[in-house]
Parts: structure tokens; sequence; C-alpha cells
């Protein structure tokens, strides 16, 4: 199996990547950790005293961090292993401690994933064993820190899932030191900032540009009408943004609902019109898609009319929500954006969506960083 490095080389030959002296170290650092991982040919077989230690890459967006840690993952073998988004893992672990908490005595113990040196009253130590069995290797796309209650529990966590074994990867757009920046009682979170630093290589990847700006920059990101040409167009732009990932499905956690989407890569997602404005969602499940996803194609949105009112009105909230969230928007359609709606009850209140579907084809739009909505949980496993 190649490795991380060889995998990175490949991509610059064949032109889907920039080339990049800083990329190109931090690759180099994650080709050494993954060669150590493969020499040792299992988990168990690392002691404590040679138990390497993990990443934490952190720049700005854009520079490549989510990319160079998916080659990573994809290009390590080991056995358990897991790729999430930071607010997912937050959210399994809070469902994971409410349900222990909800558990009598007699059934916590008779799981299997029991800290048998644990109190049973503290579900910490016992969440952290069940993590470390399904995963002993945990990559974190976008680590921050913006709740008290995540604040509070990540130090114990982290602290027992580091005893146990687990090799931790991370990206963030900040420093450790400003993770949870003005956060409230953060003095109560400045230890495990400093565990963080003692048990991870920081590596600041102050990449020579912002490449994600420059994916689609000078490319067409609406195609119409729905023929050949616009699914080819839509395969080759997908193909130019995902820079040879595996796609891979991602969960999204709104409210109590699971929102699966089968076709998702890097921080991209592609779906239908079908699949966002003919099912039973609203601006919620919309917003919690600019939370994880920075750039979205839809194909197929077809020409509208007051008898896919409904439809319309949620492709409206849809665009609003994207448009809010400066998040990249690549579709096909059945017709330019001005016909997208021509006529009927409703049309005049699309017209706003039509104005905004032209300015998000600019490079000036496409220039703009994301904003990432706040109070939002998206998720990926």
């Amino acid at each position: 199996m190649r490795g991380p490095l060889a995998r990175y080389n490949h991509l610059v030959a064949k032109g889907d990547l920039v080339p990049d002296e800083v990329q190109r170290n931090a690759v180099r650092r994650l080709d050494k950790l993954s060669r150590k991982i493969q020499a040792t040919q299992g988990w168990s077989l690392f002691g404590k005293p040679q138990h390497p230690k993990g990443l934490y890459l952190w720049g700005g967006v854009g520079r490549g961090k989510s990319l160079l840690m998916d080659l990573f993952f994809n290009h390590t073998r080991l056995a358990h292993k897991q790729r999430v988004h930071f607010h997912q893992f937050m959210s399994d672990t809070h469902q994971a401690i409410a349900a222990w908490r909800a558990m009598d005595d007699k059934e916590r113990k008779r799981q299997t994933y029991r800290d048998k040196k644990a109190p049973l009253d503290d579900p910490i130590p016992h969440i952290a064993k069940k993590i470390f069995q399904q995963a002993h290797l945990l990559c974190f796309d976008e680590f921050q820190v913006s709740d008290i209650t995540d604040a509070l529990i990540l130090g114990r966590l982290f602290d027992g899932l580091f005893d146990l074994g687990t090799l931790i990867i991370a990206t963030s757009n900040r420093p450790p030191d400003d993770l949870y920046l003005d956060g409230i009682n953060r003095e109560l979170f400045l230890p495990f900032i400093e565990s963080l630093k003692q048990r991870l290589d920081i590596f600041h990847l102050d990449a020579a540009k912002d490449y994600r700006r420059d994916q689609l920059a000078g490319s067409p990101v609406y195609f119409h009408p729905l023929d050949n040409n616009a699914a080819t167009a839509m395969d080759k732009a997908w193909n130019k943004v995902i820079t040879g990932a595996k796609e891979r499905p991602t969960h999204i956690q709104v409210r109590g609902r699971t929102l699966v989407f089968p076709r998702t890569a890097r921080d991209g997602l592609r779906v239908s019109f079908a699949d966002l404005c003919e099912k039973n969602l609203g601006a919620e499940d919309y917003i919690a898609l600019t939370a994880h996803f920075a750039t979205l194609f839809m194909d197929d949105i077809p020409q509208l009319s007051p008898e896919k009112r409904n439809q319309a009105k949620r492709f409206v909230t849809l665009v609003d929500s994207l448009y809010e969230a400066k998040t990249k928007f690549v579709c096909s359609a059945a017709v330019a954006p001005s016909d997208l709606y021509p006529k009927g009850d409703g049309s005049f209140e699309f017209s706003r969506t039509v104005s905004r579907l032209i300015e998000m084809q600019s490079q000036a739009y496409r220039a703009l960083p994301p904003i990432a909505p706040a109070s939002i949980t998206a998720s990926a496993p």
C-alpha cells in the first residue's frame, strides 16, 4: 500500500495539486507516522514508551489541512480507525454519556466496554474505552471548541483516550492556545490545551495560498440545459474539488434526526435537487449542511412553477442558507437562473434567489471564505 507522501507526489505530478513545500513537509511527517504504524503490524505492538505522538495540523481556510489528513487516513493500514468531523464526535459522545447514565448498575456491568477500574457512576472512563475499542486511530476534522459542556468533558475524555493508546490527528483553523478563546470559565479548559500540546506535535500549515479558492477559479459553476455536456461538466468540477479523495457517506444530526448523504468527499457534498428539495427539509437542515461542507454540488434542478411551489420554497431557503454561509454552489439546471421560475404565483419572491444564484457564480463570491454558522451540530462518521 502506497503511503501518504507517494500519493501526494502522484497528485502533484498529475497537476491535481500545486506543489507547496509547507504542505510537503506536513505530508512527510504524516508519512513517517504512517510507516511507523505499518511497521508494527498492529496497534497492540506499541509499547507505552514507543507510542508515537499524533499531529495537530492548523492553518487558514483552504490550505489543504483536510486533504492532507485524508491522504494519511486513506493510506494508513489499520483495522480500527475513524475519520470524523469534530462536531459529530462530540454529538456522539454526548449521546453515549446520556445512554450510560440511563442504565442501572446491573446493565452497566454487562457492557463490553466497561472500565472495571472506574466507578460505575462516572461515564467518562467507560466512554473513552468504548471509543478506543472502535478506533485506535482518530482523525478529527475541524477541531474547535465553542461549547462550555464540550470544554468541560474534553480534558478527562482525551486523557482517557491518550492513556489507552489512541493516536489522534486533528485539523483546525486555530492554534491550540486559541481554542475556546474567550469562552466561559476558560481557565478550566487550559489544562486540556497544555495536555494537547504535550501529547501531539503541533504543525502550522502556513501554505503559500488558499488552494480551495483556486479549485474552481475561472471555471463555470452553473451548467444548463440538462444534457450530457452538463453531466460531464459536473463530474469534471466534482473531481477537481475532491482531488482524488474517496467518496464516503456522511451523517448529519439535526435535532435528533439523522440526515444521510452517500456522496461526500473532502469538504464537498454532491446531491440531486430531489435529495434536498423534494423531501421534508427546512432551514435548520440546510444550515447544518453549511456547517460541514464548503462546496455543495446539486444535479438536475428542474424548471419550477406554481405546481412545484413547495420544492421552490425549499430551494429558496437552501440558496439563502448557502449564500449567508458563503458556501460555494455548483449545479446543473434545466434553464438559466432567470428562467427557473419565470411566471406564476411565487415567481416574484423567487427573484431574490435568481439574483443570488447569479452572484454566487462570480469570482468575487467564490473568493470569500466560508462563514461557520453558530450553534449547529453537523457530522461525518
